[in-house]
């Protein structure tokens, strides 16, 4: 999922040294995920662009 790293809920788990997906889901959203059925798009993504909004109103 090459959108996931540019996504405002992926987290870094200092414990596992891993990223992980950090959005409170359901068992049955989370089922689709890993079967890779939403492969193309998340319902969930949201943009980890800070400045986004700013660089829009220059």
């Amino acid at each position: 999922m090459d959108q996931c790293e540019s996504c405002a809920y992926y987290a870094y788990d200092e414990d596992y040294e891993e990223y992980y997906c950090s959005v409170d889901m359901d068992e049955d959203d989370y089922a689709h995920m890993v079967s890779g059925e939403r492969k193309r798009s998340c319902p969930y993504y949201r943009d980890g662009d800070e400045y986004k909004v700013v660089r829009h109103q220059m």
